[in-house]
Parts: C-alpha cells; sequence; structure tokens
C-alpha cells in the first residue's frame, strides 16, 4: 500500500465518472481540490461539491474558500455549504466512497506527515448514503465567490488578532471544554455588517471584538438578517446564566454579574461589562427590555409606553 492510497483511491474513482459526481468533505484544500477536478475528465459531468466554511477553521489553515474560483473556472462544479456537515463521501456515478478523510494534502497522504485516514467503497443506493444526500438537498446554500471573499477577508482580520478564540476543530463530541463565550462588543448593530461584508469605517479595535465575536458565535454563513438575528438569538440562550429569563421571564442584572463572576473567575469590572453587554445584545436581537429602577432588570417583551 503506498502513502498516498487514499488519494488513488478518489483519484481512480473519479477518473471513472461519465455524469454525476459529489465531492463531499467538511475541510477542502485548494491544490487538493484542483487535483480532484483534473481526475474528472469526462466534460460534461456534474460536479456537486459540499463542505462548510467557517471562519475559525479558514483562519487555522484547515479549509480554503477559494475553491469558489477554481470552481467557477471550471464551469461543471456547483458548490453548497452546509454548515453541520461532518460526513465525507465521494461519488461518481453508481460508486461512493465513504470514510474519514478530508480533501486534504495530509488526510489523502499526498502530503507528509500524513493521517491515519480510511475510505470504503459502497453503493450510491445505500440508504444511509441516500439519506445524506437528500439532507444536503434540504440544508444546502449556494457558496458564491463573494461569500468566499467574505470569509477569506474575516479569517484574514482574526488571524492577526492575538486574542482570536483558539481553535478546536468540530468534531461533534458535546465534551469538548471551550472558555465560555460573552459578548464582547457593546454595539451588536454591527455584527450582521461585518458578518455580510458591507462597507463600515469601524477602527481597528471595534473591528477585533466584532470578528471575535462572529468567530465565537461561528453562524452558518450568507444568512439574511432574520436567520442571522435568530441563530444569535439561540446562541445567546444557550448561556446558562441566561436561562432564568426563559423560566421566570426576568432576569436581574446583579443576579447575572454574580452568576459570571462564579462562573468566569473574572473581576467584578468585567463580570458589569459582561452582564451589561449580554442585556443589550437581548435588547437588540429579542424583544426584552430593561427596568432601570429598583433591582435592574431584563424583561421578556416589549416595554410599554
Amino acid at each position: 500500500m503506498t502513502s498516498d492510497h487514499v488519494w488513488r483511491q478518489i483519484e481512480d474513482l473519479l477518473a471513472s465518472a461519465r455524469g454525476r459526481v459529489a465531492l463531499i468533505a467538511p475541510f477542502i484544500k485548494k491544490d487538493v481540490f484542483r487535483a480532484a477536478l483534473a481526475a474528472i475528465t469526462a466534460p460534461d459531468a456534474e460536479i456537486l461539491c459540499v463542505t462548510r466554511w467557517s471562519v475559525l477553521e479558514v483562519a487555522a489553515g484547515v479549509s480554503d474558500p477559494e475553491i469558489a474560483e477554481l470552481a467557477s473556472q471550471d464551469g461543471r462544479v456547483t458548490i453548497l455549504l452546509c454548515h453541520d456537515l461532518h460526513a465525507k463521501l465521494y461519488l461518481a456515478d453508481d460508486r461512493c466512497l465513504v470514510g474519514s478523510a478530508n480533501l486534504t494534502a495530509k488526510a489523502t497522504g499526498r502530503r507528509h506527515p500524513k493521517n491515519l485516514e480510511l475510505l470504503i467503497e459502497t453503493s450510491v443506493s445505500h440508504p444511509e448514503v441516500q439519506r445524506l444526500l437528500e439532507q444536503i438537498d434540504v440544508d444546502g446554500i449556494p457558496a458564491t465567490q463573494e461569500l468566499a471573499s467574505q470569509i477569506r477577508e474575516q479569517a484574514e482580520l482574526l488571524k492577526q488578532d492575538e486574542d482570536r478564540p483558539a481553535l478546536i476543530l468540530a468534531t461533534g463530541d458535546a465534551d469538548q471544554q471551550q472558555t465560555p463565550w460573552r459578548p464582547e462588543t457593546r454595539s451588536p448593530n454591527r455584527l450582521y455588517r461585518v458578518y455580510r461584508g458591507a462597507k463600515h469605517d469601524y477602527v481597528s479595535e471595534i473591528l477585533a471584538g466584532v470578528i471575535r465575536d462572529l468567530a465565537h458565535l461561528d453562524v452558518p454563513p450568507g444568512l439574511d438578517e432574520q436567520a442571522f438575528s435568530k441563530a444569535v438569538r439561540v446562541r445567546l440562550y444557550e448561556m446558562p446564566e441566561v436561562g432564568q429569563l426563559v423560566t421566570e421571564g426576568r432576569l436581574s442584572m446583579a443576579d447575572l454579574q454574580q452568576q459570571l463572576l462564579h462562573a468566569d473567575g473574572c473581576t467584578t469590572p468585567q463580570a458589569q461589562r459582561a452582564a451589561e453587554n449580554i442585556g443589550e445584545w437581548l435588547k437588540y436581537f429579542d424583544e426584552v427590555h430593561v427596568v432601570p429602577t429598583g433591582p435592574w432588570e431584563i424583561r421578556q417583551g416589549r416595554a410599554l409606553g
């Protein structure tokens, strides 16, 4: 068995294609994607590429959104993004390979040190293969060169930030421990503009905070503003400290600050700022209001009057 055995499996499969091709992997690097397209010699092949683009992962170098440029040049390729994709599947007509290998140099054995990977051939008609393809049809969103540029720009900004969050590659394991995320920017209205790559004049310190928040939020790319707001709202309510707002319809800012002090081991000023930021984000992304008199509270629903 050669060191690039996994790549030879993929290359042989793609070379046999006459019509339908699918390249499905969370991480795809540009050079290996180029080689995969070159292996597909059928001029009329319909090539579907399914992957995911996370700013944090792109900043870490495990995935290249620039494959969108290659897809455009080739003319046979459609790229879809599935943000929760973990499956690796390579399909040519009625054959496919399934297993662990991403479309990267280390995973395919095209570069050393290589990963220890596995690909097994099965039929496209296998029920689990069909289930995956059907779910992709439902969940996939089109990837464009414009979206690829937005992801790359945010990733480059993140790479320059010494305070950027550490990458924990998403494996689907719920027991991975991460530092609790707290909203950093005090103006949540800035988030969507940066997320969509809109023109802005934010100073570098403010922009860095927005990019860090977006990296922690890990919202799927390409959402409209309503869907983006919904995704952020879900992320906010995943914080245990905000749970009281759901169960009781109100949340004391003093209680929130104490919970943050206990959970984060931070200073009182840091806990106070974090609590205030959470309040601002809840006001912006959900129908809550702050009652500033007495024990300062966040309450569900719009303010009356």
